[in-house]
């Protein structure tokens, strides 16, 4: 670690929302980022469809609420300019007659914000009439160089590792783990970080939706695997953690120089992979 690195303040949001009712979130989630910033956060990430609520029977049913959502981007984009602050921001958004599970990157100069859409779909709430997304990106962005994944994109390895080989040092993970989900935060974030020596900020929501209690435990993980912070499974925090993300560059572990050393990335095989 190299001390002379900048660091940087990461908040996760974790809150309860409000099923179907935009207005009501979107004014949390301002008062929620206006907090964070003030506490010295540079990047915010909320939990996965935060805007818009999780648990839709229908596209008929959650299409409205997405357009609505969509709506109130440009509330969120100019907040996060006026405070200097770069956030990720989960929520349903509209493509013509379809939806998709989305998380929106909003910068803090005010320019376009970047859309991420769910690549894998659980047969859980609004992901069994969702879209599947088709792209895995990285975004430049003053906080450092993010990919977002959204809840069970985590549990597939190659999803995570190919936002790590194009470069990201932060992963982004709004979520929403309901009872049921305990292994996501008991051991698939620190597997992730680890194996890409890279950071993951996992931000869950709280409280019960449609027959549906979330476990909250939203963490920030460094990329040796250790959990930097952790909420609780029912209350309502900015959860944040001060980190370097040059940190993620460094994907050798040395563990006795010349006698013990893995080179995470320099001693793949990807030619006996397929």
């Amino acid at each position: 670690m190299n001390d002379l690195e900048p660091t940087l303040r990461v908040a996760a949001v974790q809150m309860d929302v409000a099923f179907a009712d935009v207005d009501c979130n979107v004014s949390r989630v301002l008062s929620f980022l206006d907090d964070a910033a003030g506490g010295g956060a540079r990047l915010a990430v909320f939990p996965e469809c935060v805007l818009t609520g999780y648990g839709f029977g229908g596209v008929e049913e959650a299409l409205p609420v997405a357009q609505a959502a969509a709506l109130a981007i440009p509330r969120i984009a100019g907040a996060c300019a006026r405070l200097g602050v770069t956030a990720v921001v989960g929520t349903l958004l509209p493509d013509g007659c379809s939806i998709y599970n989305s998380a929106i990157i909003f910068l803090p100069d005010g320019s376009q914000p970047a859309v991420y859409r769910k690549c894998h779909l659980p047969w859980l709430g609004v992901d069994k009439v969702a879209g599947k997304g088709q792209s895995l990106d990285v975004v430049e962005t003053p906080a450092g160089r993010l990919g977002t994944l959204i809840c069970y994109d985590l549990r597939f390895p190659e999803a995570a590792r190919t936002l790590a080989l194009r470069g990201a040092e932060i992963i982004c993970v709004p979520t929403n783990w309901p009872q049921g989900a305990e292994t996501a935060p008991g051991f698939v974030t620190r597997a992730r970080a680890w194996e890409n020596r890279a950071f993951v900020a996992a931000c869950n929501r709280v409280g019960s939706e449609r027959g549906f209690t979330f476990i909250g435990r939203s963490q920030i993980v460094n990329p040796s695997g250790e959990i930097l912070a952790e909420a609780g499974a029912s209350e309502e925090v900015i959860l944040t953690a001060d980190i370097r993300p040059h940190d993620a560059h460094e994907k050798k572990v040395i563990v006795r120089k010349g006698e013990f050393e893995m080179d995470l990335f320099g001693d793949r095989r990807p030619e006996i992979y397929e």
